[in-house]
């Protein structure tokens, strides 16, 4: 395998109405999705698509949402290493306005330990911080092996700050700057005080905020997508971390500036479509977002 994605697998239902119904009332929506889900699971189907060669260890229940998932992944090509669960976890996801809704139903009490891995000669790892145990086993392992090891940051978890010690790129949310109480430079710099070489801050529509190795923070800007173009912008982080470790374990040579502009490319392409699997791009269809859309002018 060319990289591990460790996450909790979820099957997402996606679906478009401007009315919730309450009580007894009902509603007809606009269009539906079905597809896999989850932040590490998401990216790792993208890297898929993109021509990487990822494994999965990831939540797996034997029940016919399990059965879909598998055969999801059976579709691109990816294996997965399966941790028991009772029950499926499920999302149900509203998009609306350049926002998202969400219902979750999660089943992260697993039935048996993480299992062994050979990860010799991988190329990355790509955590989202589920799984605690398994994260920061093979965060350790790949470290001492130097492995590249990437977060998703998008939430401070239990075991967050222990992990962040083995973490070479560490790619955090708005959310989890809120969570710690500090600012995007703060969240940089304690990012550098945990010792990843490279660490970001992802914003949405204002960008990204990025430093690497000894460098200053940067600005790297969103792509001017208007928002009647905008259909769902639900997994484009999970996207952006799929785009930019499948530039990474095929193109090692190229600057992180590169990386990061080349996952940039492929949210802006993911918010134009519905669902996760329709939403995962090609590299035309990164090609085309980079040349169809400027940069957004950067605040003063």
């Amino acid at each position: 395998m060319q990289a591990l994605f460790i996450g909790q697998a979820y099957i997402d239902v996606t679906f478009l109405t401007d009315v919730m119904p309450t009580g007894d009332e009902k509603a007809i929506a606009r269009d539906y999705a079905i597809s896999f889900g989850g932040n590490a699971v998401t990216a790792g189907f993208c890297c898929a698509k993109l021509g990487g060669k990822p494994d999965m260890l990831c939540s797996v229940a034997d029940d016919w949402l399990g059965r879909m998932f598998r055969d999801m992944a059976m579709q691109y090509g990816i294996t997965v290493h399966s941790r028991k669960v009772k029950e499926s976890s499920l999302s149900f996801i509203m998009p609306r306005n350049g926002k998202r809704a969400i219902v979750r139903c999660r089943d992260d009490d697993y039935l048996h330990p993480f299992p062994p891995l050979n990860i010799s000669g991988m190329k990355a790892l790509h955590l989202d911080g589920h799984m605690p145990d398994a994260a920061l086993h093979y965060a350790k392992a790949c470290r001492e092996q130097g492995i590249l090891t990437s977060l998703d940051g998008g939430a401070v978890r239990e075991n967050t700050d222990e992990l962040l010690n083995f973490i070479d790129a560490a790619v955090v949310s708005e959310r989890f700057c809120e969570q710690l109480g500090k600012s995007t430079g703060e969240t940089l710099n304690y990012l550098r005080s945990k010792g990843c070489p490279i660490g970001a801050v992802t914003l949405g529509e204002r960008g990204t905020v990025w430093y690497h190795g000894n460098g200053p923070d940067q600005v790297l800007p969103a792509l001017d997508v208007p928002l009647r173009h905008v259909v769902d912008t639900n997994g484009a982080g999970d996207i952006f971390h799929g785009a930019y470790i499948a530039s990474y374990i095929q193109h090692p040579e190229r600057q992180w500036a590169d990386h990061l502009k080349f996952a940039r490319g492929a949210s802006t392409h993911s918010i134009q479509h519905l669902g996760n699997e329709n939403s995962l791009p090609t590299l035309e269809d990164i090609q085309t977002a980079i040349a169809t859309f400027p940069e957004k002018r950067v605040a003063e």
